[in-house]
């Protein structure tokens, strides 16, 4: 399959800053998006459980390298995760299992100052094709609250959201197939 790349492509009226793509049997969600805040804050709003709360998980742990934690996703995913990489300020990447079927993916964010804005790129590794769809829209929703929590707002809800990105989403993987 092809990496399909649509950044910032308006679908139906909504704006699509994901892209779905194979690796081997595996799947990928991408998002990449710039955001109206440095480097640290940013990295904050990524680390920080408290600050994680506001937008995306409850996380309870060592957020730390080669630290261990439980999270549950606003979108109702919860389960055991692994700090492999922190870089401060620059990237951070978590290998996370699922609490009920003990599927394993490698979450990654990748931060990159341009000026006093910053550009952060997500990636979930190790999905099931079939799953893309899904998580890409989930991601979506997720990095949009990011941005409200950054902006002083409060997150939307997540499942309607979800709901408005799936048709896009699952559009987007028909054309990547």
């Amino acid at each position: 399959m092809s990496d399909q790349q649509i950044s910032d492509v308006v679908s139906g009226g909504v704006r699509i800053i994901g892209t779905l793509r194979a690796e081997g049997a595996r799947g990928v969600v991408r998002m990449e998006d710039v955001y109206d805040t440095d480097a640290a804050d940013l990295w904050r709003a990524l680390t920080e459980p408290r600050r994680l709360e506001r937008w995306i998980a409850d996380v309870k742990g060592e957020l730390r390298r080669g630290g261990e934690f439980h999270i549950r996703f606003t979108s109702g995913w919860e389960g055991q995760g692994r700090v492999d990489v922190c870089e401060e300020g620059r990237r951070l990447r978590v290998t996370t299992t699922e609490q009920d079927t003990g599927d394993e993916t490698v979450i990654e964010a990748v931060l990159t100052p341009e000026g006093a804005k910053t550009r952060l790129v997500v990636e979930e590794r190790g999905l099931p094709v079939s799953a893309v769809a899904n998580h890409g829209a989930g991601w979506q929703a997720h990095v949009e609250d990011l941005a409200a929590h950054l902006a002083g707002r409060e997150r939307c809800d997540w499942h309607t959201r979800w709901e408005q990105l799936i048709p896009s989403y699952r559009d987007l993987a028909v054309a990547r197939g």
